[in-house]
């Protein structure tokens, strides 16, 4: 039986708009695809959500392309356009509640992001806990943070269903004996989970 459902932010919650975000600025076509590259598109990403400080990610980013520096230091001062919170979110988690099933939280997220994203992370007050990787040093999909989660919780993974937009990141899961589901988009995730014996959502 499931109890407790798992979710991932971005792509599940909310909308992770990077792309969006970036040609926001009024920036060339060719210095918005570098800057997307040297920042959101490199392995300093990772660092970001791993919870290295910013201005030692900030570096990592112009190291990739010193060339668009000026726009990289732009598109860095406030990335509060990156995430767009999904409309059913609170609805849904609400809902969930009133099922009786636990709510958690296990994303790749930055202080940064928690920080200037916050009016699209309102959920956070709808849910029973969780983990953001800047907090603990490590990021999805190693399993060292979700088994942190598990211990913190004291989950039976057999109980629980997580939901993610990467295959990845729900291999893992699936390895340590959650149930889980790669989310594509809502309609068929709530498919997903009435197939594990979830009550359907009415929202």
């Amino acid at each position: 039986m499931i109890t407790t459902i798992i979710f991932d932010i971005g792509n599940v919650l909310t909308d992770f708009r990077w792309q969006e975000f970036v040609d926001s600025f009024d920036f060339s076509d060719e210095v918005k695809k570098r800057v997307g590259k040297a920042a959101m598109g490199s392995p300093a990403w990772n660092d970001f959500d791993r919870g290295v400080p910013e201005d030692i990610v900030l570096q990592e980013f112009i190291d990739n392309d010193p060339g668009v520096e000026d726009a990289i230091r732009a598109m860095f001062a406030d990335i509060s356009g990156t995430l767009k919170m999904y409309e059913t979110s609170i609805p849904w988690l609400i809902e969930l509640k009133e099922q009786g099933y636990r709510r958690l939280i296990l994303s790749n997220l930055s202080e940064k992001t928690v920080r200037e994203c916050e009016k699209d992370l309102r959920f956070f007050d709808h849910v029973d806990g969780g983990i953001l990787s800047y907090r603990v040093g490590m990021i999805k999909p190693e399993p060292e943070i979700y088994k942190c989660l598990i211990r913190r919780y004291d989950l039976n993974p057999e109980e629980c269903v997580f939901l993610d937009d990467r295959e990845d990141n729900i291999s893992t899961a699936k390895s340590l004996g959650i149930n889980g589901i790669v989310f594509k988009d809502r309609p068929s995730a709530l498919r997903e989970l009435e197939a594990l014996g979830v009550q359907k959502s009415t929202v």
